[in-house]
């Protein structure tokens, strides 16, 4: 059984808002504001920027992509285990350096992306390598076993491609 650190806040739930959906994503929008609109964080002293555009509802791009899933902008949906987990982007980020955290460069498309893998608690937040900052890309639980081994194997190389001779 996996313990969860005490600066991982507990999960924002649907039924805390009485099911009300539209209740619940004005809250999640209110503590996504506040981790990355209202303040700064930075990943080991670079600025996490995020992604405005497009706006949908009032809400910039980034926080969509917290909290719903699809392959394009137009087609994503709403997802309740993103959703529950707005409040862990900003505490993965900053604590990076601790060793229960794995954290790796890939490619994607031409992109630099970098992974931050909190795999005891199946969490991944994604930054996407910018000139001077990165951009809070996504972020995720990862619960299906193909895809832990994947992110297994990805951080493995990476390792082993930047290990010291």
């Amino acid at each position: 059984m996996t313990t969860v650190p005490n600066w991982l806040p507990p999960l924002v739930l649907l039924e805390d808002y009485g099911g009300n959906w539209n209740r619940y994503v004005e809250a999640l929008y209110r503590y996504y504001k506040q981790d990355f609109v209202d303040s700064s964080v930075s990943f080991r002293g670079i600025r996490v920027a995020r992604k405005r555009l497009p706006v949908e509802q009032g809400k910039e791009a980034t926080f969509w992509h917290l909290t719903s899933e699809g392959k394009t902008e137009e087609d994503r949906l709403p997802d309740l285990r993103r959703c529950e987990r707005i409040r862990w982007p900003r505490p993965v980020i900053e604590h990076a350096h601790e060793p229960v955290i794995k954290v790796w460069e890939n490619r994607r498309r031409r992109e630099t992306r970098i992974c931050i893998w909190f795999e005891d608690v199946e969490y991944l937040v994604v930054l996407a390598a910018r000139k001077g900052y990165v951009l809070l890309w996504t972020a995720y639980p990862v619960t299906w076993s193909h895809t832990k081994r994947r992110l297994q194997k990805e951080y493995e190389a990476y390792t082993k491609a930047n290990a010291a001779p």
